[in-house]
Formats: C-alpha cells, sequence, structure tokens
C-alpha cells in the first residue's frame, strides 16, 4: 500500500486519534507526527504533567469526573497551539464537550483494534486504571460495546490489527492521501 501526497490542508490542524486503550494511540501517533513533520504530544503525559502527578492518581484521589474535566482543559489548550499529531486517551472522545472539540477544531482519526490485539497489547503495561484487579478481555469487551459506536463518529477509521505499527501508519496516511472535507477547502 503505498500513499499518495498528503494534501497541504492536512497539516493546517491538529491529527487526533483516538480508540480504545491498546489501539496503538500513542506509538502510531509518534511515528506518524515524524512522517507529516508535525509535532506529537500524548494528551495523558500532558495531564500527568499539568497535574503533577499520575492519572492513576488523579482517579483515585479525586475520581473519573474530575479527570475528564481536566483531560478536556488539557485537549482544548492542545488543539488552540500550532497543528500537531495527538494521542488521546481511551475515554476522552466518549466525552460530549472533549468529542465536540475535537470534531469542530481537528482531523479526528479512529484506530479500532480486535479485542485480542487490544488485550495482547494492554497485558505489556499495569498502569490503566480501568484494568485495576480486573479481567481486560472483559473490561476491553464492554468498553467496545459503549464506545465503538461513539468512535464511529470520528472523521476517519483505520484499523490498527495485531500487525507492526508501521502497517497501521502507512494506512493512516493512505487515507489521509484520498481524504476531502469540503469543510476545509478554501
Amino acid at each position: 500500500m503505498t500513499a499518495g501526497p498528503i494534501p497541504a490542508s492536512i497539516r493546517e490542524r491538529s491529527i487526533v486519534l483516538v480508540g480504545l486503550m491498546g489501539s496503538g494511540k500513542s506509538t502510531v501517533g509518534r511515528r506518524l507526527a515524524q512522517r507529516l513533520g508535525m509535532r506529537f504530544a500524548d494528551a495523558d503525559d500532558e495531564i500527568e504533567r499539568a497535574a503533577d502527578t499520575s492519572i492513576s492518581d488523579i482517579f483515585e484521589r479525586f475520581g473519573e469526573a474530575h479527570f475528564r474535566d481536566g483531560e478536556r482543559r488539557v485537549i482544548a489548550r492542545l488543539l488552540a497551539g500550532k497543528p500537531m499529531v495527538l494521542a488521546t486517551g481511551g475515554g476522552a472522545f466518549i466525552n460530549d464537550e472533549t468529542r465536540a472539540l475535537i470534531l469542530r477544531g481537528s482531523l479526528c482519526i479512529w484506530l479500532d483494534a480486535d479485542i485480542a490485539t487490544l488485550v495482547e497489547r494492554v497485558g505489556r503495561r499495569s498502569h490503566r486504571p480501568l484494568l485495576k484487579n480486573r479481567d481486560p478481555g472483559e473490561v476491553l469487551r464492554d468498553l467496545a460495546a459503549v464506545r465503538n459506536p461513539i468512535y464511529a463518529e470520528a472523521h476517519l477509521r483505520v484499523s490498527s490489527a495485531s500487525t507492526p505499527h508501521d502497517h497501521t501508519v502507512r494506512a493512516i496516511l493512505e487515507a489521509l492521501s484520498k481524504w476531502e472535507d469540503p469543510q476545509w477547502k478554501a
């Protein structure tokens, strides 16, 4: 699969990656940003930096609603700056206000992966608050049932299969080379 030229208008707005935990948003995002010559940011890292504590601590001390409010504010700040590739946390796009902000101010790409791939990927790291002391497969199936219809509102959907992440980057570049949005035309 060879991507054609990427329209210049693609780089005029941020590209935001959404999807379930383990879909590859951070890893794919870094590689995509490098290929496009854009800055990369991970919303979770930016939230931790702004709060000067871990996401797990924020969840434990203040609850998910407090975390989602801070997440929305951090994403708004990032999207107000110079265009970048932004990886979001799995729940960011589920929040109505955050989703509207992302859809209005960026090109949103859903990285969609099957449950087996997600379970294998999240099993490599243990920092995810929603998986604490729970079966990852069950949690991810439940999350997918609720979140996938919402992720489907993204401008583009790209499969993030169990192949190397570079395959997903190439699939995104291919989709970007063909994507046109009449709202972005001058």
